[in-house]
């Protein structure tokens, strides 16, 4: 080959590559609309005469609602309270012992005070366990309240992040947890995007703090988080309970975990949808320590699904919200908003979230 033909071919290909990379754009406005048209001349150097291809425009990328398939014709069971529903004693009884280990913290709020019911509840409260024993905080009253949930990445089986949800059961917040199940998936990939590549859990926002305060940014550490909350929304730090302090604390969070198997800990085998974080959050009324709480958490977070928690222990004033939303109060309690449907029992919830959210419907 000559170099004129050389040189000819060479010139051809730095024309093309510029005449590649000009984009002509055409906007028209109509109404509100701006109709944007782009022309990019593709050349191939092998074909250059594009023969038997397609010379077509890329297609526009939609952002898709997720698809969320809810079991086929399903219906809410009827909440049964005080009983076992399924015979899921086995999950009872290991949640129990959970709760004991933890020695009940996180089932009731900071200044919890029993008071017995001796006149009619007013219209829409909670009128008490057996209609009798009724419950507040004498503390809580008159502390701070977050407008908006506060963010925490974390998952089930860690011994800190543990620590870090039962003091937000006793300080009666509202939490949207991300679940990251052994600090590597669900939402793991999102919270390293903010965190620099930190994959550390408990990690905690707070959208209500100052935007250039380090709770707005983002704080780990399970002990700095649980100072920040009863600090901001709780009577101090100095009220912190010494059962969320110390070894006690992590190595009883560690026995807890060990009873129920470290559910939580990891993905189920069917693995966790691409889209979930895509997805909006389940909110779930429920409490730190419930036996019948816990295998609804569990299963949230090896599903790596959000979901917003209102906590509602002995004493949370939430107990008097849910009866005056539903007629009743009862935990677990879910409502779907990707779905659109509600429903009670604990075994009735893990079959529902397992089925809708399993990728492919494998379950």
């Amino acid at each position: 080959m000559n170099s004129s033909l050389v040189c000819l071919l060479l010139s051809i290909f730095a024309f093309v590559k510029a005449l590649n990379a000009y984009t002509l754009r055409m906007s028209a406005n109509e109404g509100n609309a701006v109709r944007s048209m782009t022309m990019k001349f593709n050349f191939n150097f092998m074909n250059p005469l594009n023969f038997g291809q397609k010379n077509t425009l890329p297609a526009t990328k939609l952002k898709r609602k997720p698809i969320v398939t809810p079991p086929p014709d399903f219906k809410a069971p009827t909440p049964q309270p005080f009983s076992i529903t399924n015979g899921d004693f086995k999950g009872a009884i290991t949640g129990a012992m959970a709760l004991a280990l933890r020695l009940a913290t996180g089932v009731f709020v900071v200044g919890w005070t029993p008071f017995k019911q001796s006149s009619t509840p007013e219209e829409g409260d909670w009128p008490g366990t057996l209609g009798i024993l009724k419950d507040s905080s004498t503390v809580l009253n008159t502390c701070n309240r977050p407008e908006k949930p506060v963010i925490i990445y974390e998952y089930e089986a860690s011994p800190f992040c543990r620590k870090v949800r039962e003091a937000c059961s006793m300080l009666d917040l509202m939490v949207e947890y991300r679940p990251c199940p052994g600090a590597r998936f669900g939402w793991s990939d999102s919270m390293s995007s903010i965190t620099d590549g930190i994959r550390t859990v408990p990690f905690m926002m707070d959208p209500n703090a100052d935007i250039n305060s380090a709770a707005n940014k983002g704080m780990f550490e399970s002990d700095d988080i649980i100072a920040y909350l009863f600090d901001t929304y709780g009577p101090g730090k100095g009220s912190i309970p010494w059962t969320l302090k110390g070894d006690f604390a992590v190595y009883t969070s560690i026995f807890a975990a060990q009873v129920r198997g470290f559910a939580g800990s990891k993905p189920f085998p069917e693995g966790i949808r691409d889209d979930i974080t895509s997805l909006e959050p389940i909110v779930f009324w429920g409490y730190e320590g419930s036996p019948f709480v816990r295998p609804v958490r569990e299963t949230l977070n090896s599903l790596g699904l959000a979901h917003v928690m209102v906590y509602c222990p002995r004493g949370s004033q939430n107990r008097d919200k849910m009866f005056r939303k539903v007629g009743r109060f009862q935990v677990p309690y879910i409502e779907d908003p990707n779905t659109g449907i509600s429903l009670f029992e604990s075994v009735d919830i893990v079959n529902y979230l397992r089925y809708t959210y399993t990728p492919n419907n494998s379950v």
